[in-house]
């Protein structure tokens, strides 16, 4: 098991994400990068540059991130861990470890990512704010990168309907870029998920965000285009999604607008031609019942260990089947759901109530809500009326 400074020296140096994944797995290979020996970290396939910056620790470094992982919300969720996202492990090159601020949950769940232009026209926001919108409220979570334009206005949408969002960033878990969308991100941390690969206090560069635009497309069934021009950051996304085998929609648009153009390229090459997001949740219920049933199957697995760790978000309930064994009957869900009231409550309230750790919490409101017997609106949970 890495410690976390050893996480953040790694990728600050970087080693590349195969050894990390390696050595998440293996005792052995752990314990040779936690040694800060030289020739074990050439032993382990690191180039002598990583090498040099690894070993290059920063005190006051170093105790930054740790005050940034001691707040409420932020974790690190490394390769090895049961609840790293099985949609992202799947797909090619996914990363080693991910920072996360918010409700690391949410990344279990069903995941549209929308995605396209920095600069769109007003009816190409309006589209993707639209598109959001019906998402959110048919159970798919809405996935973007925080950038300005179709990302700023599909995560805002989809806040304003009541809905998390996950934000997938090129910086550091605690910068924002652009600056602009600060409330946006906070509005995100508070509701949702932001999620990196990279180490607290990185800072915007250019080779960040096609690394963040493969993981855009990990996490998510399939990925919606709604404008892009030729030479698009999109359009990496897109081919992300396609080389992860899941689905790549894209939405036409005028022959005369620029940002139309990277969308038609995308439909003769394949992609789904959609014109209104029902589409889009017909095409992909057939995947997220499959992710439904993988996480219901986990839970199970997760009820039988000693310890229960914190679980994932629920599956959208607008596309998967009821789970085959009620668990109301069980002692400590009607322990649960005598706690709850009529008034939403939050997880600290719930723990508090009910003697119960977070962990336990996460997995037992998560079954109750795939029952329908427990209801949740941004992070405060109701029991439901029978």
């Amino acid at each position: 098991m890495l410690r976390p400074e050893t996480w953040f020296a790694a990728l600050r140096a970087p080693i590349a994400g195969r050894v990390l994944r390696s050595a998440a797995e293996n005792p052995e290979q752990a314990h040779a990068l936690e040694s800060g020996s030289a020739a074990a970290l050439r032993a382990l396939g690191i180039s002598e540059n990583a090498a040099r910056v690894f070993l290059q620790r920063d005190a006051a470094r170093e105790n930054a991130d740790q005050e940034w992982l001691s707040r409420p919300g932020n974790r690190l969720l490394a390769w090895a861990d049961p609840d790293y996202p099985e949609l992202l492990r799947d797909s090619p090159n996914p990363p080693a470890l991910l920072c996360i601020s918010g409700d690391a949950g949410l990344l279990w769940r069903a995941q549209i990512a929308i995605v396209g232009s920095r600069n769109p026209s007003s009816g190409g926001r309006d589209t993707a704010a639209a598109f959001a919108r019906t998402f959110a409220s048919s159970g798919l979570l809405v996935t973007s990168g925080l950038a300005d334009g179709i990302d700023a206005a599909a995560h805002a949408a989809a806040l304003d309907a009541g809905q998390p969002t996950v934000a997938v960033v090129g910086t550091g878990p605690d910068l924002v870029y652009p600056a602009r969308n600060r409330a946006l991100a906070e509005r995100i941390r508070a509701e949702g998920c932001i999620v990196s690969e990279f180490a607290p206090g990185t800072s915007a560069r250019a080779e960040n965000f096609p690394r963040r635009n493969r993981i855009i497309a990990g996490l998510a069934l399939g990925t919606l285009v709604v404008e892009a021009a030729l030479r698009s950051g999109a359009l990496i996304t897109a081919r992300n999604a396609s080389e992860a085998g899941r689905e790549v929609f894209a939405i036409p648009g005028s022959i005369h607008n620029p940002m139309a153009r990277g969308c038609h390229r995308l439909i003769r090459e394949g992609a789904g031609l959609v014109e209104t997001a029902d589409e889009v949740v017909e095409a992909l219920a057939p995947a997220a019942q499959r992710l439904a049933d993988s996480l219901r199957a986990r839970l199970h697995l997760m009820d039988n260990a000693e310890t229960l760790r914190p679980s994932p978000a629920m599956a959208p309930a607008a596309i998967q089947t009821p789970p085959p064994e009620p668990q109301t009957g069980d002692p400590e869900c009607r322990h649960l759901l005598a706690a709850l009231g009529h008034d939403p409550l939050g997880m600290d309230q719930l723990a508090e109530r009910t003697g119960l750790t977070v962990g336990v919490l996460s997995s037992m409101l998560l079954l109750l809500e795939l029952e329908g017997a427990v209801s949740v609106q941004h992070g405060r949970y109701t029991r439901r009326a029978s």
